[in-house]
């Protein structure tokens, strides 16, 4: 009895001891930034992404921080800006403000990808970009081109461009969790697990704030094959 009881005490701090190995360490997983990013909703544990469409680890990384986001609950939220180093990268700015402001990202933002990283296409000019967002049939090209077309577009924009600066980012991609921890990636781009890095972060925000843990998403409605029979029989 003394030697089982001895043996369910070495796991128990084997598992101890995992889940401390586990735990984020500042310096090697994040750091803490000296001057917070304010959230755009402070109620919302925030995941702050500085990208560019022409940044290869971005192309990389954003299939999986998009399959991520559709996942998470309520209180937490993605926010997207592109990185402004050069003059010229205003374009780039302004084609994220319209994804953005289109609600598009989730649809678009492979394509704009693809456009921009693989086939070279120059989306800076904005006739270029109006000419292929007119010809893409996987979104509503025109709502994108109407988001461009906004009067608050270029403002927009503008803002990526003081956030680059103000917040010194200096590459890509950066990702920040609630204003103020920026993840450090590991190396060799394992973005499952980096972003594995992300979740843990969000749920450490969450306990630091004593957030109330979030419903679980609603699994959409399973039509049954009864149910479309007998429909199909009542009409």
């Amino acid at each position: 009895m003394k030697l089982k009881m001895r043996w369910i005490a070495t796991g128990v701090a084997c598992l101890l001891a995992a889940n401390a190995q586990a735990a984020l360490v500042e310096g090697q997983d994040y750091e803490v930034m000296a001057k917070p990013v304010p959230q755009l909703q402070k109620d919302k544990v925030e995941v702050l992404e500085f990208f560019g469409y022409f940044c290869v680890h971005c192309y990389h990384l954003d299939p999986i921080l998009l399959k991520h986001a559709k996942a998470w609950p309520n209180d937490v939220y993605l926010r997207s800006e592109h990185v402004v180093w050069q003059p010229e990268m205003m374009g780039l700015a302004r084609v994220t403000a319209a994804v953005n402001q289109s609600g598009l990202k989730m649809q678009a933002n492979s394509a704009v990808f693809k456009a921009v990283y693989e086939e070279k296409r120059n989306l800076m000019d904005p006739a270029t970009f109006k000419q292929w967002a007119a010809s893409q049939t996987s979104f509503d090209g025109k709502k994108l081109i109407a988001a461009y077309d906004s009067f608050s577009n270029q403002a927009e924009a503008k803002k990526m461009a003081d956030l680059t600066q103000e917040y010194q980012i200096e590459g890509t991609p950066t990702v920040i969790v609630g204003g103020k921890y920026k993840m450090k990636f590991t190396a060799g781009n394992d973005w499952n697990a980096n972003m594995q890095k992300v979740e843990e972060m969000i749920q450490q925000v969450r306990t630091e704030r004593g957030m109330k843990a979030p419903a679980a998403k609603a699994a959409p409605a399973m039509k049954s094959k009864g149910a479309s029979i007998a429909k199909s029989a009542n009409q």
